[in-house]
């Protein structure tokens, strides 16, 4: 299955609460906006989103989010793609300040799915992601 805007958010709404749902919703129109590239998964059981943004090193993907709620930040991706180290340490204090988790290697030595009901609890905290992720695809375009 090709997924989209449209089918994602319906399949979204199906799964987790109004509030997630619209944070959900939130996340997409921002990717839409200031993604460099916005994929859509093709999976059968959920759909994904992936923000890609341009860099010395290609198109990379600095989050993914499902229409099971969840969200995934490519920290590690970037790792591997030796990001410079003030742009990964910016993310990871941006990241690990905002959600109240640790981001470093030995916490988070893989890029994995969080649920979103456990990371969102204020609306402040979609802001300040949003505000990260656009001054974190900014400076990889440099």
């Amino acid at each position: 299955m090709k997924w989209e805007k449209s089918n994602f958010l319906e399949d979204l709404r199906t799964h987790t609460s109004r509030e997630i749902a619209h944070i959900g919703e939130e996340i997409c129109n921002f990717s839409e906006d200031e993604a460099d590239e916005l994929t859509w998964g093709r999976g059968v059981e959920y759909g994904t989103m992936s923000f890609r943004s341009k860099s010395d090193f290609g198109l990379v993907s600095l989050f993914q989010i499902t229409s099971k709620a969840q969200i995934k930040f490519c920290v590690n991706l970037l790792r591997q793609k030796e990001v410079p180290k003030n742009i990964m340490r910016d993310y990871v204090i941006k990241l690990e300040s905002n959600f109240i988790r640790d981001y470093d290697k030995l916490n988070y030595p893989v890029d994995t799915f969080e649920d979103m009901n456990d990371l969102f609890t204020t609306h402040s905290q979609v802001d300040k992601l949003k505000q990260c992720i656009e001054g974190i695809a900014y400076r990889l375009r440099q």
